[in-house]
């Protein structure tokens, strides 16, 4: 059995009310006093009237291009050390924290995560997924170094848009069935495997449970306690089923075909946790397990999440399509090889996937 590698945690994490007064005292604390400010532009506009005014701390804003991509990269890190700050915050959804953890990975820099979506697990693993400037999926990088802080205005997430946070949803209902796949095959596991694995199983049941209550919240723009358990379900437990299980804890099948869909210019639009909501379904083919995905179906007509490619916005389904797709989800280095069912090929996937639609529109009919 490999050895894995544990990243629990931040260095330390705050969620409350106010938590972006806090940001000077914990910067003093690790005695930073410059810092670099790395933020999207609907980003800002969701944090700035929570900004607080930073006496003791000199600031310099970037504003970012949309992608966690190389050259953005180098970018960000040039200007770390042109302007020698001792410090990168990263202020956004997942691309802009990937963005700025490969960063501070790059010029050894504590970083600070405050982000404003709650739409993946980004904020707690010291993990950066990349993609190239069109934004088609590159490969990811794990880093020896946590985030220094972590700290979470829940007000600024329940004002998020909430097809980001049913997408968020979709994504860290994953972990479950990326995580099981391959933890449920070790009999013996390491205590850290356990964490992983229960954190997995929480993620599903937490989520089919209070999701509805916790979209209410937004669609209302109110706190609830629904709201705040699927946030830290999202990015807390989700980021402790990798950080735990490590490679037995990360991506499966799911993941692999929403990098697959990468391929495709018609779900350029379409959210990352939409595709891997669609993902799971197609692990799920792959595996048998279609009392699941009927166990699934209400769930995914409640949030509104893909039962099929029509419903990404792929109105013409072309075998050339499928076929790009399933090329792409079963490469060497992606992890649908871990689903113990065999050799996984492109013709597999491609059978699963007209499976899934078939049994789609079948569903849509009744």
């Amino acid at each position: 059995m490999k050895t894995i590698h544990v990243h629990g945690a931040p260095s330390e994490y705050i969620l409350q009310k106010g938590a972006l007064e806090l940001l000077e005292s914990k910067l003093v604390e690790r005695n930073l006093r410059k810092v670099l400010v790395v933020h999207g532009v609907k980003s800002w506009a969701a944090a700035k009237d929570y900004w607080p005014n930073l006496k003791e701390i000199e600031t310099e804003e970037y504003t970012y291009s949309g992608e966690c991509s190389l050259d953005e990269i180098e970018k960000v890190s040039n200007l770390v050390t042109a302007h020698n700050d001792e410090a990168i915050i990263g202020v956004g959804g997942g691309k802009v924290l990937d963005l700025v953890k490969a960063a501070g990975n790059k010029t050894s820099k504590p970083v600070i995560l405050i982000p404003t979506l709650a739409s993946n697990c980004s904020p707690w693993t010291p993990i950066s997924v990349l993609y190239d400037s069109f934004g088609t999926f590159k490969g990811f990088e794990i880093y020896p170094v946590s985030t220094s802080l972590l700290l979470i205005e829940p007000e600024i997430l329940v004002r998020a848009p909430i097809d980001l946070f049913i997408a968020g949803i979709g994504d860290t209902l994953a972990k479950w069935y990326e995580g099981d796949v391959q933890l449920k095959t070790i009999d013996h596991k390491t205590v850290p495997m356990m964490i992983s694995h229960y954190a997995a199983k929480e993620c599903k049941d937490i989520l089919l449970q209070s999701s509805a209550a916790a979209v209410h919240a937004i669609e209302n723009g109110n706190l609830n306690e629904d709201f705040i358990k699927v946030v830290e379900t999202i990015i807390v437990y989700a980021g402790m089923v990798g950080g735990f299980g490590d490679h037995f804890g990360r991506t499966a099948g799911a993941h692999s075909i929403h990098n697959g869909l990468t391929v495709l210019d018609e779900t350029h639009h379409a959210l990352h946790g939409a595709k891997v909501s669609y993902g799971i379904l197609v692990q799920l083919v792959l595996e048998n397990r279609w009392d699941e995905i009927k166990a699934l179906i209400p769930f995914y007509q409640q949030l509104g999440l893909p039962l099929s490619l029509k419903e990404l916005g792929i109105e013409e389904l072309t075998d050339k399509a499928v076929q790009q797709v399933a090329e792409k989800a079963t490469l060497p280095q992606e992890s649908i090889h871990v689903i113990p069912i065999g050799e996984i090929t492109p013709a597999k996937v491609s059978e699963a996937m007209v499976e899934l639609e078939q049994f789609s529109t079948q569903l849509s009919l009744h």
